[in-house]
């Protein structure tokens, strides 16, 4: 490939992957990391709280497929840039909240601004002009991205003692719109340029275009990928009060916590050096397993430290790899061309999961305390592996 070419690449790999680090640590890891400072500081309960943030993330799943569709259409700048500022904006509007209501009209728009903004779209945008090269692209942008939660929960946990939880809220906001705005903005403009030079187009592999949900291929993945979202995510927003619940002290809790991302990129570097032997499919199958093997440990972890740094490995490695699993399972399975829309469509499922994760969780809390919402993610993740398997075979009687 010409050094023309390898030049627009890094151009927009590298401002995508700087764009992506801060959003995820602003827009959905500041969530898990200050809930329980909401819940001591505002006086409202758990299930309160988690609703937000599921309601939250069933708007951006209903949002996604058009995010998605707006990228087709060569909107990326103004879908990826926008939605992007728009979270700044009610991020700092979030320090203000005084009412439950607020707090809930809050996180709506932000779920609006991370159908925009988050993986599913960048994603799009780059498996739509960079051709063949998607998934180095996107193996590069999780690697940096997959620091989000470390940056996320130590930050906002110092920021708390510092400035209060109104103060970490600014200061994630203003990183937003001082970091990534600039950032998606000029990997958009790069993008652009990027696909009009672009050779040969995107032509779809496997299925027709516009009739992926006619295919059972299609509602698979959807249950698999929701399956992964419904367990990270119930975990991911209690974790800190799980590690409570086994008596972690706070501050161990938010390192434990704070490692996952690090081993969220160790699991894509050994996805990067294994692809070589084993295909995308048998490292996905992977994934689903080690999260469900994680879950596990947290379960036996009561006064195991061992276990408790097993589990934060285990699920950090798992889950990392699902960020580049997910795109590249689905080009590979349902076809590239209109990319956005149909990514879009599988980010509805996937996106649903996470949304009534936290909520759930919070449910089940308060039947079976979060021994049986371990036992139950653990289930999941295992649901979800069956599901892939049987997309994986009815790929290969095609």
């Amino acid at each position: 490939m010409p050094n023309t070419a390898n030049h627009r690449f890094r151009r927009i790999v590298w401002p995508f992957a700087g764009a992506e680090i801060i959003v995820w640590a602003a827009f959905y890891y500041s969530f898990p990391a200050l809930l329980p400072e909401w819940e001591r500081a505002l006086g409202w309960s758990k299930t309160e709280l988690a609703g937000a943030f599921t309601a939250a993330l069933i708007l951006s799943a209903l949002s996604a497929p058009i995010a998605g569709r707006l990228i087709d259409k060569g909107l990326a700048r103004l879908v990826f840039t926008g939605s992007t500022l728009l979270g700044a904006v009610l991020l700092f509007s979030l320090s203000f909240v005084s009412e439950l209501w607020q707090f809930y009209a809050i996180w709506l728009g932000m779920g609006i601004a991370m159908a925009g903004a988050l993986y599913e779209a960048c994603f799009a945008i780059v498996t739509r002009t960079v051709g063949a090269r998607n998934k180095q692209a996107i193996t590069l942008i999780t690697l940096v991205a997959g620091l989000a939660g470390t940056i996320s929960f130590p930050t906002a946990h110092s920021l708390v003692l510092i400035i209060g939880w109104q103060g970490a809220v600014q200061v994630f906001a203003g990183a937003v719109l001082i970091i990534a705005v600039p950032l998606s903005w000029y990997g958009c403009r790069h993008a652009d340029a990027y696909e009009k030079n672009l050779e040969p187009p995107i032509k779809t592999t496997v299925l027709p275009v516009g009739r992926p949900t006619r295919s059972l291929v299609f509602w698979l993945l959807a249950v698999a990928f929701a399956a992964i979202a419904i367990e990270h995510g119930a975990v991911l927003t209690h974790l800190l009060f799980i590690l409570d619940d086994r008596g972690i002290n706070p501050e161990t809790a938010v390192f434990a916590a704070s490692m996952i991302g690090p081993m969220q990129v160790a699991g894509r570097l050994a996805m990067m050096a294994a692809e070589r032997h084993v295909s995308m499919f048998t490292i996905a199958i992977g994934c689903f397993l080690t999260i469900g093997l994680a879950a596990a440990c947290l379960l036996g972890s009561n006064g195991i430290t061992g276990l408790v740094v097993a589990f934060v490995i285990l699920h950090g490695a798992g889950y990392g790899v699902t960020s580049i699993m997910r795109p590249v399972i689905t080009a590979e399975f349902l076809g590239k061309q209109n990319f956005g829309a149909v990514s879009g469509m599988l980010a509805v499922p996937f996106m649903l999961g996470f949304a009534i994760a936290p909520t759930l969780a919070a449910l089940i809390w308060k039947s079976g305390g979060y021994d049986l919402v371990l036992q139950l993610a653990m289930l999941v993740a295992a649901f979800g592996a069956v599901a892939l398997v049987c997309a994986g075979r009815l790929v290969k009687r095609a």
